[in-house]
């Protein structure tokens, strides 16, 4: 079942130190979690609901996701989600409503939720109260309550098509509503509850982000992925020689579509592979008249970006190049810290080697040079 969202995250997050929406989480944003959740489990769209002046900031948290958009929030949390039901497009579908700071959202709850709504006109995640429950004054117990039928309350929770909408303009309490459900009570509409989960745990306070941590399920956690990529090309006519982003002057040149940088062609290749997707010329054809002569640098750096879309990072590169000539020697540092600037990452964590076919081969009779590269990321 398709459905619309709505992620609350306009909060200052003052008892968890600060913003908590943009803080990492397993190499994450936090909000990316949240959203990325919606999204996979099938939203049709997504409104986030940042503080006011944050939305360059989602752009940058949420960059690598597509189908959200980003409005600023009110004062309170009533007036930040009715601005995200402001800016819905779809209306005909059922509404969840989630908190940004539940980032370990599960899509068997989003089914749950969703099936819930067949006979009632609203749902929410919960879980019984396990612990004996103390009224105290100060530091002193004076009561102990009953914990019978008692729930807490989790998101997201869920709303028929229009359900939400209606409530709110029936809300007339002076107290802002500590979650939508509140506001659904009061409007009489049925609210249903659905097992909760227990990693769906809100993170408030600066403690709460290490036991987030220690939930996350392995497949989760970053891992080491390795790509390799090989790229050849033919000398002809020039007196320049592009590889590794650094221009060599040659006597020829090398032929391509694009500038024939090898360097460059053969590290992208290891970064798309690394990545699982696919190869160069899946992303640049070379029967596209617009990549006709186009520096290289554009391809390697669309794969890193692909890459921190992700929320990856570049462990370490290493590239050999294969020739007789030129000699790569004299401009191996400045390769070097052309590929890390392009990579974004250190100079140690990058390579350049040179070798020759003794010569053998295409390569050793001068009429071409190839390129090998090795990548690994973490992801």
């Amino acid at each position: 079942m398709e459905f619309s969202a709505i992620v609350a995250a306009a909060g200052s997050g003052s008892r968890s130190g600060g913003p908590k929406q943009w803080r990492d989480l397993g190499g994450r944003p936090v909000l990316a979690w949240s959203v990325g959740a919606l999204l996979d489990a099938g939203a049709a769209e997504v409104v986030v609901v940042v503080p006011p002046g944050e939305v360059k900031r989602a752009e940058q948290a949420l960059a690598g996701l597509s189908g959200w958009t980003a409005v600023e929030g009110g004062a309170d949390r009533a007036a930040s989600v009715r601005a995200g039901m402001a800016a819905l497009t779809r209306h005909d579908l059922p509404l969840l409503v989630h908190d940004a700071a539940r980032p370990l959202l599960d899509r068997p709850v989003i089914e749950r939720l969703l099936e819930a709504l067949a006979d009632n006109d609203a749902a929410l995640p919960a879980l019984p109260v396990p612990d004996t429950l103390k009224r105290a004054e100060g530091a002193r117990v004076v009561s102990t309550e009953s914990r019978e039928a008692l729930h807490r309350a989790q998101t997201p929770q869920a709303f028929r098509p229009g359900a939400l909408q209606s409530a709110y303009a029936l809300w007339e309490a002076v107290e802002p509503p500590t979650d939508e459900a509140r506001v659904a009570e009061v409007a009489g509409l049925s609210v249903a509850l659905v097992p909760g989960d227990p990693r769906l745990m809100k993170l408030t306070y600066p403690e709460d982000f290490a036991l987030a941590e220690a939930l996350i399920a392995p497949s989760s956690r970053r891992r080491t992925r390795i790509g390799q990529g090989y790229d050849v090309h033919a000398f002809g006519p020039g007196d320049t020689v592009w590889l590794c982003g650094v221009a060599i002057p040659h006597t020829q040149t090398l032929v391509g579509h694009s500038d024939a940088d090898a360097g460059l062609h053969a590290l992208t290749d290891a970064l798309l592979g690394a990545l699982g997707e696919g190869d160069i010329g899946d992303h640049f054809p070379p029967s596209d008249p617009q990549w006709k002569g186009a520096a290289s640098d554009r391809f390697l750096l669309h794969a890193v970006e692909m890459l921190r879309a992700r929320g990856g990072e570049i462990v370490n590169a290493d590239v050999t190049l294969i020739c007789e000539r030129p000699k790569i020697g004299p401009h191996r540092l400045a390769m070097r810290q052309r590929l890390a600037a392009l990579l974004g990452a250190p100079l140690d964590a990058v390579s350049v080697k040179a070798t020759t076919s003794e010569r053998l081969g295409f390569t050793g009779r001068e009429e071409g040079l190839a390129a090998m590269a090795v990548v690994s990321i973490e992801v």
